[in-house]
């Protein structure tokens, strides 16, 4: 099961869930994806019981890449315990997911394939989500490939632009004299 090796502290407060998700709202690896519509916790064995329903679907082909990972720890007092003496110790771990952030992808695999193996991860996991693929999501948005592609054809073009020399391009202003 996913959880952090080592963390800063062990107890953290819960926070808010507001907005929807500026980070992991695009697919970057693979063809489909499945999105998340709500906001909500998503535990370690949540996450492993969907990678396991979609490995099992895919037949292990093609690949698969979990795009969040349950870092926030929660914690719970015991049964029949009185109120006070302190907050209760660590129970699991939980990934927090905003609207818009891409859970799993998927890559390698046909449509039809891939639509039944999200369609099964999705019944594991607390949140409601959809299954989208790259154009639905990416519309008008640099991916990580189209990005490294770019900056490879600008890095190309740009000693060209070094040759020439940035003071020749402007003289200099005369000075005001009485």
């Amino acid at each position: 099961m996913l959880s952090p090796k080592k963390v800063k502290f062990r107890k953290q407060q819960k926070g808010r869930m507001t907005g929807a998700a500026n980070t992991g709202n695009t697919i970057t690896f693979g063809e489909y994806g499945l999105q998340a519509v709500a906001c909500g916790y998503i535990t370690n064995r949540q996450i492993e019981a969907a990678r396991i329903a979609i490995s099992r679907e895919t037949k292990r082909g093609g690949q698969m890449w979990i795009k969040i990972f349950p870092d926030k720890s929660l914690s719970k007092k015991p049964a029949e315990v009185r109120m006070g003496k302190g907050k209760g110790s660590p129970e699991e771990w939980v990934a927090v997911v905003k609207p818009g952030r891409i859970l799993f992808e998927i890559g390698g695999v046909d449509k039809a394939t891939a639509e039944k193996a999200l369609y099964l991860a999705k019944y594991k996991l607390p949140v409601k989500t959809k299954i989208v693929t790259v154009e639905m999501v990416n519309h008008g948005k640099a991916t990580q490939h189209t990005v490294i592609k770019v900056q490879k054809e600008e890095v190309a073009a740009a000693p060209v632009e070094a040759a020439k020399p940035a003071a020749a391009a402007k003289p200099a202003a005369p000075a005001k004299t009485k």
